[in-house]
Order: structure tokens, then sequence, then C-alpha cells
């Protein structure tokens, strides 16, 4: 069921309008602005009535107040006003009000705009999460096409950003970071990490497949990749703002080979300078890495472990300590997946 929050500073309208709705909606009241702030903060309503003169707080405040917020500009907002007046309805429709009803309200008419517009708002909806999938997509496409430059197939870099949720909701849970860590941000570290190497374009598939020990200058020129990475995305931001993950991907592209000890690489950040998705993100890549190289869990498990406080921060190895044996789950799940990609591409 659809929420509509009413906010009205007359307890009778607020009656009559959540009578009128409540065969229908899911009506929850507000009698100021300030309230439906809140309200909407901790709600989400699918669609707001709000009227436009009341105390304090008045309907054009409020509205403006709505769309200043990330976490409120969406919803749709119809006014209810007796002030019938043209440069009433232009100042409310250039803060972004979809519509007006005039009171007394007429339900039908009432019953009618909320259905409209709540029909719109849904189709608009669903055809920006559809635009927003194939965006992803194609980047991810992107992303394997350049994976495979040194040998990697079977899901590499998704299966890195399963570990890295699986890290994420772990020191979630946990409370480590306490406001450091929220779920949206583990939910962007997911959708961000298949990017981390998106800069192995810019570096010789030679020395990608070298076999043994690369010279100081190879091993310079792979080193790039962290740097390249984080201006070939910061270059798709510019061209796909609506992609809110990829500063985030930027950040994990061009800092996951820092240490904690500062011995990393491109810039020796040391500690809490990493940021903290890049922290997470090391381990999870060097599992992936260390189990291609090695193959026993166990060894690798150790190398990890052996690396706390120097390598890794020591929070997310305790985190991946925890939940090691929910890695190896990951890894049954991709492996049918890996077998029949590898028959595609050798055949």
């Amino acid at each position: 069921m659809k929420k509509i929050l009413v906010v009205d500073d007359n307890i009778a309208n607020l009656k009559q309008i959540a009578a009128l709705l409540s065969p229908e909606y899911d009506v929850m009241l507000a009698n100021s602005g300030a309230t439906a702030l809140n309200v909407s903060v901790a709600e989400q309503p699918d669609l707001i009535l709000l009227d436009v003169q009341m105390p304090d707080m008045d309907g054009m405040e409020t509205l403006a107040c709505l769309k200043q917020d990330e976490r409120l500009n969406h919803i749709p907002v119809i006014f209810l006003t007796g002030l019938n007046d043209a440069e009433t309805e232009a100042h409310a429709l250039a803060l972004g009000a979809m519509d007006f009803v005039s009171k007394p309200i007429d339900r039908d008419i009432l019953l009618h705009r909320i259905r409209l517009h709540l029909q719109y708002f849904g189709y608009q909806h669903s055809l920006e999460q559809m635009v927003k999938d194939l965006e992803y997509n194609i980047v991810v496409s992107f992303a394997e096409l350049i994976e495979r430059k040194d040998g990697n197939i079977g899901g590499h870099i998704m299966r890195t950003g399963q570990y890295v949720g699986l890290l994420g909701r772990r020191l979630l849970a946990a409370q480590t970071y306490g406001a450091l860590l929220t779920e949206r941000d583990v939910d962007m570290m997911v959708r961000a990490a298949p990017f981390h190497d998106i800069g192995k374009i810019g570096v010789s598939d030679v020395l990608l497949l070298k076999q043994g020990e690369l010279k100081d200058d190879e091993l310079r020129a792979v080193m790039r990749h962290t740097t390249i990475g984080a201006r070939v995305i910061e270059t798709i931001y510019h061209r796909t703002p609506t992609m809110s993950f990829l500063p985030m991907a930027r950040q994990m592209a061009e800092s996951h080979h820092e240490k904690w000890d500062g011995s990393g690489y491109p810039a020796g950040l040391r500690g809490e300078e990493i940021p903290l998705c890049c922290r997470i993100l090391a381990v999870a890549s060097a599992y992936a890495s260390l189990m291609k190289q090695r193959g026993r869990r166990e060894d690798v498990c150790a190398l990890i472990a052996a690396g706390s406080g120097v390598d890794f921060d020591p929070r997310v190895v305790e985190a991946f300590q925890a939940v090691a044996a929910q890695f190896e789950k990951i890894d049954r799940q991709f492996e049918t997946s890996a077998r029949s990609e590898e028959k595609a591409w050798t055949s």
C-alpha cells in the first residue's frame, strides 16, 4: 500500500483528508512543516500533500527543505491551497511542486491527481532503474574484458565485489567503525569494487602476463594502473553522473594497493589515511589473488592474518577471519560458471 503524508496545521482538514484516503492508502499526518520533514525522513512517503498556508514554516519553506535534502527530493509534492493565484502557483512550481488541488477538497479530483502522479513516478522510477542497470552492465562488461588481459576469467571481478560485501556487512553488524560505515556505503562498495583494476587497460599485456619477477621499470609501469584507473573512472563519472558509486570506485582504483604500514602505492598512505573502502577491498583483493596463485585456502588465510597491521587494517583482517568460511561458499557459487566461461573462451 502506497504511503501518503498529509501536512496541514488544521486538524479538521487532516482528519477529513485521512478519511478520504485511508481506504486506498497508508495515510500519515503532520500538523507542521518541521514535523513533516521528520516524518518524511523516517517513513519515506510515496507522495506528500502539503498545505501552503501554515504558521512558522509554511508550505513553500517546507517544499524548499524537501528539495534540498537528498533523502527526500525525489518525493512528489502536491499542494493543497485556497490561494488560487498565478503567482503562488508559479512560485511553487519553480520550487519543485508537481501539482495543485484547491480547497475545499473534492474527493474525486484529489484521488485522481494522487493516482496520476503515483503512476507517473512509478514509470519514471522504472525507466531510471533500467537506464542505471544498463549503464552499470556496460561498464562491468568493459571491466571484465580488461581483467582478461592478465588471464582472469570466471567472474573474478564480480567475485571480489561479493567478498567486499561480505566483509562490509560483517564490519557494519559489529559496528566496528560506527558512523563511518553505513549500509549505503556497503552497497556502494559492492557496486564499485569490480572497477578497481580498470586501469590495467593502460598497461602492456606483456607485463601483465610476464612470468617471474618484474624489473624495476616494469614494476613501475604496472603500478601505474592505479592512477590510470582513477582517471578513467573520473572521466566515466563526468559523462554519467547518475552512477553515484563511481566516486568510491575511483578511490578504490587509486588506493587499493596502499598498505597499512605506509609501504604501498601510489601515495604511500598509512593507516586510516587510506579510505575505508580501500582497506576492505585490499583484503578481498588479496584473498582473490592469493587463491588464484596458491589454491589452498588455509595458506591464504594464514598469509592474510600475517599481513594484519602491516599490509592490512587489523580490524578488517579480524572481520575476514570471522567470515572466512563464507568466502568458500562464494567461491563454490562461481566455480560452475567459471568452468563454462573458460570453455567458451578457449573453444
